[in-house]
Parts: structure tokens; C-alpha cells; sequence
């Protein structure tokens, strides 16, 4: 078993739909973070194909002069979504109550997700749903930093290190056959110089995990 049956309990256990009933038009993450989850999105993502973004907000942070065929998204606030000018089209879904997607085989060239990963409770359905839309040869994006909504954040993760959930989201690749080894992308802030020396401190850390269908 990938997660022991403690270790996907939250301390807010009320349903998630509840504490994302009403929206948060802010973004959970500094701009260092953003531009380097944009940037990483302009080197994988390729222009006209099909992009799922998984547990999406009113912002995708995709690269705006890249233009894809169809961008689908997913989330638990309805007017967030509603507000992503980047999506095609959106779907209001608990992937914590049915981790099912109501979406083909093998139709989409990529699924991101950003600063998510730390709420789903039951990861390998998600991520064997994840690999079953996908392409073969097509990509899969999980960005993430050291910021949740701690009571809604798996023990798993809340009680892990920063390098813990580095390795905690690679096994979540690995527990579905058919994902490459996934690959890790670990950064410090980009805050800028001047602002450190204004005492600003340091930025959101970025990383990311990313696997392709083989």
C-alpha cells in the first residue's frame, strides 16, 4: 500500500467541497514561483495539443503567447474556474470522494497541476486515471512549494520534510506501471537581489516532478 490508512487523514475532515464553497481570487504562491512554473510550461507543453489542468483555480499560469488546442480544467470552485480565461472548458469534481475522471483515453498531450498534490488522500487512483487520459509519449507536470492549506493537507505530508515530498510525489508515479522515471526540478526563490537586501527574506521554493507516459 503507497499510504498507510492514517497517513491520508486531514485535520479539517469535513467534506472538501464545504472549505472551497465560496473563491479565493489570489494566487498561493509568490511571482519567483509562478514565473518558474510558466517557464517550465514553455519548455514541456507544446502549442495545439490538449492540456488537463488538474485541481485548477482562476489562473493556470500557462505562457500566454502559447496557444493550445483545448485546455480542460478541473477544480472544486465553480466561479474560480469560470474566471480562468485560459480554459476551453471545466468540470467541478471531488477526486478525494471519486478519483474517476469523466474524460477519454488517451486524449490529452499533457496534465499539470500546481501547488495540489498535497490534498489527494487516495494519489495512486488519481494518478492511474491521470495515465490512462494521457497520450502515450505525453507528460504529466506536478509543481509544488513549501505553502497548503495545512488542514487540508494529508499527514502525509504535513508531518514530511520539504525533500520528503519531493520523493512522496515520485512514488506517486511510480505506483502505476507505464510513467518514464519521474524526473525532479528543485529551485530556491528567485526573489530579487534588491528585495533581499530590503529584508524581504526568501521567496516560495519551486519544484516540480515530471514523468511521461511511456
Amino acid at each position: 500500500m503507497l499510504l498507510r490508512p492514517n497517513q491520508r487523514t486531514k485535520l479539517d475532515d469535513t467534506d472538501d467541497k464545504l472549505f472551497y464553497s465560496f473563491p479565493r481570487f489570489v494566487t498561493h504562491v509568490d511571482e519567483g514561483f509562478i514565473q518558474q512554473v510558466t517557464d517550465l510550461y514553455r519548455q514541456l507543453l507544446k502549442p495545439n495539443t490538449r492540456i488537463l489542468d488538474m485541481m485548477s483555480s482562476w489562473v493556470s499560469h500557462l505562457p500566454e503567447e502559447v496557444q493550445f488546442a483545448h485546455v480542460e480544467g478541473h477544480g472544486l470552485n465553480a466561479e474560480e474556474l469560470a474566471r480562468n480565461p485560459r480554459l476551453n472548458h471545466y468540470f467541478v469534481q471531488n477526486l478525494n470522494e471519486n478519483p474517476q475522471l469523466p474524460l477519454k483515453d488517451q486524449d490529452f498531450d499533457a496534465v499539470i497541476n500546481c501547488v495540489s498534490v498535497q490534498y489527494l488522500q487516495y494519489p495512486e487512483a488519481v494518478f492511474s486515471e491521470i495515465h490512462r487520459i494521457l497520450k502515450p509519449g505525453s507528460v504529466a507536470i506536478f509543481s509544488f512549494s513549501n505553502r497548503m492549506f495545512y488542514q487540508k493537507a494529508i499527514e502525509a505530508w504535513r508531518e514530511s520534510s520539504e525533500t520528503r515530498r519531493i520523493e512522496l510525489v515520485k512514488s506517486y508515479f511510480q505506483s502505476v506501471p507505464g510513467f518514464s522515471t519521474p524526473e525532479v526540478i528543485a529551485r530556491q526563490s528567485q526573489v530579487p537581489n534588491f528585495l533581499q537586501w530590503l529584508g524581504a527574506g526568501g521567496g516560495d521554493p519551486f519544484y516540480a516532478v515530471v514523468a511521461y507516459k511511456e
